[in-house]
């Protein structure tokens, strides 16, 4: 692969790991502390590449819940990390994927809808922190996914044009930033279902039936494939 000027963005929760398990537990011992108790896995996946705030936003108002969202985040950071710690299974194929790019040489960052001390959490449980350093939490722009914003900072950090960089998403949110970020988009759904959504049309590689058909050397194949021209 041509690796000029080629830089790699990941999506943290569902792409890089399996944390979505860890985040709707969190979210159910939250809402269990307000009397909530139908909040199921179902309901969770409608949020899954939306950020922790604007998740916990939307699930206020839905449940009227008489608590402020900074007391709630905070709340659901505490559970989460708790959960994190004890154990987040890295994708296998994904693991390979990251090492490939670094011997590689190709820049990497790391733009998420979770808080800076989660994503920190994750990546130094699973010993990703080796290879992904630069980091962006939703936190530290103005706007989370579906907007651009993370994603255009990361490639700020990276010193890496917009159009030169690639986005690993598995949410349609994540995939709709993508695009409005000018970046390539490989896509793995989280939820198979999801891959007909029509932000997943704007991928330039798709596999639809997520982290069981993503490869390593497919994804890396088509970056170099995909380059602009120099």
């Amino acid at each position: 692969m041509s690796t000029a000027r080629t830089a790699v963005i990941f999506d943290l929760d569902g792409t890089l790991v399996d944390s979505e398990p860890n985040y709707y537990e969190a979210g159910r011992r939250v809402l269990a502390g307000f009397g909530v108790t139908d909040f199921t896995w179902e309901h969770h996946t409608r949020f899954i590449g939306i950020g922790t705030r604007e998740t916990l936003e939307r699930l206020s108002e839905e449940y009227g819940l008489d608590a402020s969202i900074e007391d709630l985040l905070a709340g659901k950071n505490r559970a989460y990390l708790e959960l994190a710690r004890t154990g987040t299974d890295v994708y296998p194929e994904m693991r390979k994927f990251v090492e490939l790019l670094d011997a590689a040489g190709v820049p990497m960052a790391v733009a998420s809808g979770s808080s800076r001390a989660a994503i920190e959490a994750v990546l130094a449980c699973t010993g990703l922190d080796a290879y992904l350093t630069t980091l962006v939490s939703a936190e530290e722009v103005a706007h989370g996914k579906p907007r651009p914003d993370v994603f255009l900072e990361a490639a700020r950090r990276l010193g890496a044009d917009p159009a030169h960089c690639v986005v690993l998403e598995d949410a349609p949110p994540g995939a709709s930033a993508a695009h409005d970020a000018g970046m390539r988009c490989i896509a793995v759904p989280y939820v198979p279902d999801t891959s007909k959504d029509e932000a997943f049309r704007t991928a330039g590689l798709i596999f639809p039936g997520g982290q069981a058909e993503f490869t390593a050397q497919a994804a890396y194949d088509w970056i170099g494939r995909s380059a602009p021209a120099l």
